[in-house]
């Protein structure tokens, strides 16, 4: 899936939780010391930031498929191997890297079994990939409040319960059909606050993503149904929104 919003957007959107989720995500998955890391999915680059500082700056490499994504991390990082490219058909050679990673992109690859085979032939022996995705499936993704006020509101919602990644054991699944080994999981949390609900929804109105598309193909009397459902659901002042990740991760044999 190509996200075909301006990078601000989507910082806006999930920025605020794709950072911390970086940092905890790197921290769990440890790199091997020396080689190159790779940020498959690189989006607007808040992987790419944490890679760098923990493998060095020229050690890192981007992809993704989106040209606004890989304009915008390619300008903030301009020492970096960014490329567009997909993640079922890596533009890179094999065995180049250390480690591959991708941060909260398997739900939207076409063939994430696909996508995961390409980070093991990129990736060199001994080397690790990992993946992480929000827990949909359990109720614990930053935008699961908004999915709960639209399913109230319409039918056929695409809440990405559904998709690959979205709860307990599938990408451990994904990386050992992918031919990793010592493959192991776990939960990443973050908590952000937030000043007020017109803070919270507001990133919602930009189409981003599977939500903020949804809402956006609504009607105006629609869409306003599922703002005040959401307003029902929120305080009004200062509150925190806690939000879950499965990681996985498994060494190249």
């Amino acid at each position: 899936m190509t996200f075909d919003v301006a990078a601000d957007s989507y910082d806006r959107f999930m920025g605020r939780f794709s950072q911390p989720l970086a940092e905890l995500f790197v921290e769990w998955v440890a790199p091997p010391a020396g080689g190159r890391a790779l940020d498959v999915g690189c989006g607007t680059g808040a992987l790419t930031a944490v890679l760098a500082r923990r493998c060095g700056e020229t050690e890192v490499a981007g992809v993704d498929p989106s040209a606004s994504f890989v304009a915008a991390t390619s300008a903030r990082f301009p020492w970096a191997d960014i490329r567009h490219g997909t993640a079922e058909a890596l533009p890179f050679d094999d065995g180049l890297f250390s480690a591959a990673l991708a941060e909260l992109v398997v739900h939207f690859m076409t063939d994430a079994a696909a996508g995961a085979r390409e980070m093991l032939r990129v990736t060199r022996p001994g080397g690790v990939i990992a993946a992480c995705v929000w827990d949909f499936a359990g109720h614990r993704a930053p935008q699961s409040t908004f999915f709960d006020a639209l399913t109230a509101t319409v039918d056929g919602v695409d809440d990405e319960t559904d998709r690959v990644g979205a709860r307990r054991g599938d990408l451990a699944h994904l990386l050992r059909g992918a031919g990793c080994v010592d493959v192991s999981e776990t939960e990443l949390g973050v908590t952000v606050g937030h000043a007020g609900f017109d803070q919270w929804w507001e990133p919602y109105t930009l189409g981003v993503a599977p939500a903020g598309r949804q809402l956006a193909a609504l009607s105006p009397e629609d869409r306003e149904r599922v703002r005040a459902r959401c307003a029902e659901l929120l305080p009004a002042g200062p509150f925190d929104v806690a939000a879950t990740a499965w990681a996985a991760r498994g060494i190249v044999p």
